[in-house]
């Protein structure tokens, strides 16, 4: 029997989680920001899709003809009753790397995403993908990779080796992959209680090692225990990646674009010393210890003009997608939080405050009289986007192709959530993209498509499903326990729904 899972653990379903960073429409700024031309979007393709959330979300939410594969069944039979459900196209198949990548039935492709699988598959695998990469990306076209990277993983590596190892070696025959990482855990913490050197070598490590104690098993089991784990420095991705002619465009994280969030005057000094763009990212990587990369590479890089530049900045179309006065006022980065000023970030926001889209250009003019660069005003909407607080937008025609598939998504999810709670993203057509809606909004926006409009009405739909599914509301950190306590909660959360959330789903296109 052929090993079809290669090494990887398909004893679990993965996660149902989405990823932002795999909407093509987000990658315009990052790109921009670093003076490129934007690929075109008219086909893309997401190697290990997972269960298939981010794929079908973001094939609904746009016109771009995306195709997919997982080599887990089970989870591609999933993704692929998404697709179905939102009749958007979106071609799912099962195969390993190696079937799909060689398939000569397949168009060439804008933009090629994979989120965490660089890291988790083995040398040959990373060799087809490679090689997918060179013949299947368009000139212009995108690559979205993550990984794990060093320098962060270092000390980190040998306690992940001893985590796996315990689980092939030490586990009873039969059992299965949770119990093996259960058991693998506890050995390693009380391995670590008796205080080891390694542990005392590198003290930071007991910190993070609560940390993944606390993390979703079966998060844990795909990223720990599979066969091949490798992070990898940044310079050696580069070398690989160059053999399909990929060029470094820019982080995908948008943070990364703000060097005062990350680097000491000191660190940025010490980078612009260095001319080569592979060997600056990969000191970089060193100086804020880098544990894990999101970035876009692109095959055939061209520098645009400043001119043509900033003309591009301009068009690019946001939306706040938080209350104003909702927006806490800090941002993280390597370095700490940071406080915004209000002064800087304050007339950005009150320009956005109705949830109307403007183009970044439209708030340029409005803060004529102000002073603010184009320079600065980016930095502000990429923070902003970094923090969910504005969105990038579509064009109308993008959105009005993409609202009757969205629509179609999102019915499918609403009735799913009469009876799990674990799919807590729905699709915007404004944005292209997955909008964090939690189970219990998800209940109250289902009620509200029925017609349902009052608090009371709202809670008269909602409380039986959350009795039938045994579940309690909680306030203040505490589970309530009454029926009562729990209707009074649910009347309050349906009212906070109507009138701030409901505006928000509105903006983004989920209801009219």
């Amino acid at each position: 029997m052929s090993n079809w899972n290669a090494g990887y653990v398909a004893e679990i379903a993965y996660t149902y989680g989405y990823y932002e960073e795999l909407n093509p429409l987000r990658l315009q700024l990052p790109l921009l920001a670093a003076g490129l031309a934007l690929p075109a979007r008219g086909t893309a393709c997401e190697l290990g899709f997972g269960q298939g959330v981010s794929v079908n979300i973001h094939a609904a939410g746009s016109t771009t003809r995306w195709f997919g594969n997982d080599f887990n069944p089970a989870q591609a039979a999933f993704a692929q009753e998404l697709a179905g459900a939102a009749g958007a196209g979106a071609h799912l198949t099962d195969e390993s790397f190696e079937q799909f990548c060689r398939r000569d039935d397949l168009p060439d492709f804008d933009f090629i995403a994979l989120h965490g699988i660089w890291s988790w598959v083995s040398d040959e695998n990373r060799a087809l993908i490679v090689d997918f990469l060179h013949r299947k990306l368009k000139v212009g076209g995108v690559a979205y990779i993550s990984y794990n990277t060093q320098p962060g993983w270092a000390a980190m590596m040998p306690l992940r080796e001893l985590l796996s190892e315990h689980s092939k070696v030490m586990a009873a025959p039969g059992v299965g992959v949770l119990s093996r990482i259960e058991g693998a855990i506890d050995f390693v913490d009380r391995m670590i209680a008796t205080q080891p050197r390694y542990m005392l070598a590198n003290p930071l490590l007991a910190d993070r090692f609560d940390k993944l104690k606390a993390l979703d098993r079966n998060y844990l089991a795909h990223e720990y225990f599979n066969m091949d784990w490798q992070p990898m420095a940044f310079s050696r991705a580069a070398a690989l990646l160059a053999e399909a002619k990929l060029d470094f465009a820019a982080s995908a994280t948008y943070t990364d674009h703000v060097d005062m969030l990350n680097l000491t005057a000191e660190h940025q000094q010490f980078l612009a010393g260095i001319p080569d763009p592979i060997f600056r990212e990969t000191t970089r990587a060193f100086l804020v210890n880098q544990q894990f990369r999101k970035d876009y590479w692109v095959k055939g890089a061209r520098k645009l003009t400043p001119f043509a530049q900033a003309k591009a900045i301009r068009a690019v179309r946001v939306l706040l997608v938080t209350p104003r006065d909702e927006v806490v006022m800090s941002v993280h980065g390597v370095l700490g939080d940071a406080d915004m000023d209000e002064l800087v970030y304050g007339p950005v926001l009150d320009l956005l405050f109705d949830h109307r889209i403007r183009t970044i250009g439209e708030l340029e003019q409005e803060l004529a009289g102000r002073e603010v660069s184009l320079a600065a005003l980016l930095q502000i909407i990429l923070v902003l986007i970094s923090k969910g607080s504005v969105n990038a937008v579509q064009d109308e025609a993008e959105i009005v192709a993409a609202r009757p598939q969205t629509d179609r998504l999102n019915r499918h999810l609403l009735e799913l959530a009469l009876e799990r709670t674990d799919l807590t993203t729905l699709a915007s057509p404004v944005t292209g993209g997955g909008v964090f809606v939690p189970h219990l909004q998800q209940l109250l926006l289902r009620a509200t498509l029925q017609g349902r409009h009052l608090p009371e009405e709202l809670v008269s739909a909602t409380w039986p499903v959350l009795l039938r599914m045994n579940r309690l509301l909680s306030k203040d950190g505490q589970v309530l326990l009454t029926e009562d306590e729990n209707l009074t909660e649910l009347y309050r959360l349906a009212r906070y729904f109507g009138e701030r959330e409901l505006p928000i789903l509105q903006a983004f296109g989920i209801l009219d």
